[in-house]
């Protein structure tokens, strides 16, 4: 079993080399990557050197300023609060509306990945939010496990084999009856949301207790997940928990 998950680690490792693209601009390079945005555009990134020699990793504003042109606002604390603790999970720093990460010719590929989440992230924390939207899914799942009193930790990161970061969104601690269990909460489930969860588990998955196991929530109150992506959870071990369903897991997840 492990020579197959490492396998799956090198293809895609493989497929993200292969599917990056780089374009010289001045004093800068624009990386094209393979992964899409909450418009299914490739995320972009901007790399130049500073006078200390360190690489500079930006996403030239383009995340924040995309979506206040969509309509949302970082108005209320809450929406604040939950943008800085998942720039702060990922090392970012943001400057107004620029997002930026500095690296170092060690570290740059792992930067680089965090660079890269932390926009999925930020994507998949506020997709469909609008400033009518009295909530996000997270604070949904957040109150749904709180309601039912799972205990849990909160934003938890771990690294990888690979020595990739990966941060969950929830850890509720081994019991007599279950063991330690992994949550993760996708408000658009899509192809790459899927992808790069199961990387990380996938990832993490034998430097954490044999037993362990994984669900992800999964927002199907305006976006219904396509089979594949269901089925891609299963095949990988991972438990899907529709939102519309999420009562029957309740059990599983308290004890």
């Amino acid at each position: 079993m492990i020579n197959e998950v490492q396998t799956l680690i090198d293809k895609y490792v493989l497929w993200l080399k292969d599917k990056t693209y780089l374009r010289e601009l001045e004093g800068w390079v624009e990386i094209t990557t393979p992964y899409l945005d909450r418009h299914n555009d490739f995320i972009q990134l901007y790399i130049t050197k500073d006078r200390e020699g360190s690489f500079l990793i930006s996403d030239d504003g383009y995340t924040i300023s995309d979506l206040e042109f969509t309509g949302f606002s970082f108005d209320s604390p809450k929406r604040q609060e939950l943008l800085n603790v998942t720039l702060n999970s990922y090392g970012i720093q943001s400057d107004k509306k620029t997002l930026s990460i500095k690296a170092s010719e060690d570290n740059f590929a792992l930067k680089k990945h965090n660079f890269i989440q932390s926009i999925l992230a930020i994507n998949d924390l506020f997709y469909l939010s609008s400033p009518f939207v009295s909530s996000l899914f997270l604070e949904d799942v957040m109150g749904f496990l709180d309601t039912h009193e799972v205990r849990y930790t909160p934003k938890v990161k771990f690294t990888g084999k690979s020595g990739y970061d990966h941060l969950f969104d929830f850890v509720i601690p081994k019991s007599k009856e279950k063991p330690e269990r992994i949550l993760k909460a996708i408000n658009r489930p899509t192809k790459d949301q899927a992808e790069s969860f199961l990387f990380a588990w996938m990832d993490t998955r034998d430097i954490r207790p044999k037993e362990s196991t994984s669900f992800v929530f999964l927002n199907n109150k305006e976006f219904t997940p396509g089979a594949s992506v269901l089925s891609s959870f299963k095949n990988y071990g991972v438990n899907p928990i529709l939102w519309s369903n999420k009562d029957d897991y309740i059990r599983e997840l308290a004890a």
